[in-house]
């Protein structure tokens, strides 16, 4: 009887690739939590090699109880860990997970995600998509945005502005070239659609009715979510 290395490499095989190969392919995935084709050329290499293997990829994560949203069209991959909920994808399981695969944020990380959420679905009602999903906003922008949506501001420390900005691109929501630009008001950076799936529309219009309430966190249903009563400092994605 052959081995699960052996089928799996049969398998792999089958796809002109190797182990090596594979082992690089789910330590990227789990490690990032994303790949985005557009993101870089090492980016696209393993999102191409994850095309090929998408089922096979699907059966090992299952195995942890760990799903991925695939977006074909804007080519990008997104981990979802065991207990998350997510709009176009079945609950499995309604036990709850004990958290670590969840990727915790601040809240100004959170904030920054409502209102680049907000902004997106404004450049898409206004046809301000380019062909990669994108939508191009400039940091005055988001600036001004963030106090007319939330009443708060970007963190006036230079080095916490650019975390905040780093831990999005990160994540793969948005990009930009060099931190230096993130110093001027007329910079720009790029909103990529993977924002969608973090922030639901009926959340979002939540916020905009209450817009004095504070900066929302996580629940256990998979997207951003609000609760007056905590005071907790980190948030989950997820």
């Amino acid at each position: 009887m052959a081995s699960l290395i052996e089928t799996l490499e049969q398998q792999l095989a089958s796809h002109n690739l190797n182990l090596d190969d594979w082992r690089a392919l789910l330590q990227r995935l789990l490690d990032y939590g994303v790949l985005c084709r557009d993101n870089s050329q090492v980016e696209a290499d393993f999102y191409d090699q994850f095309v090929r293997v998408q089922d096979l990829v699907d059966q090992y994560l299952s195995l942890m109880g760990v799903r991925f949203q695939h977006d074909p069209h804007f080519r990008f991959v997104r981990l979802i860990p065991p207990g998350a909920r997510v709009p176009g994808l079945e609950d499995e399981s309604d036990e709850p997970s004990g958290g670590g695969f969840r990727q915790r944020l601040s809240q100004h990380e959170i904030a920054l995600i409502l209102v680049l959420r907000a902004e997106y679905d404004k450049a898409l009602r206004e046809g301000l998509i380019d062909e990669q999903g994108c939508a191009a906003l400039s940091l005055e922008a988001v600036a001004l945005a963030m106090k007319n949506l939330l009443r708060r501001a970007l963190p006036e420390n230079v080095g916490e502005r650019r975390q905040v900005f780093k831990r999005l691109r990160q994540l793969r929501l948005i990009h930009y070239v060099q931190e230096a630009d993130l110093d001027q008001s007329e910079s720009w950076i790029k909103v990529r659609p993977l924002v969608v799936n973090l922030v639901t529309n009926a959340w979002l219009e939540k916020v905009r009715r209450d817009v004095g309430g504070l900066v929302p966190q996580d629940d256990e249903s998979g997207q951003v979510e609000g609760d007056e009563s905590s005071k907790s400092e980190k948030h989950s994605i997820f």
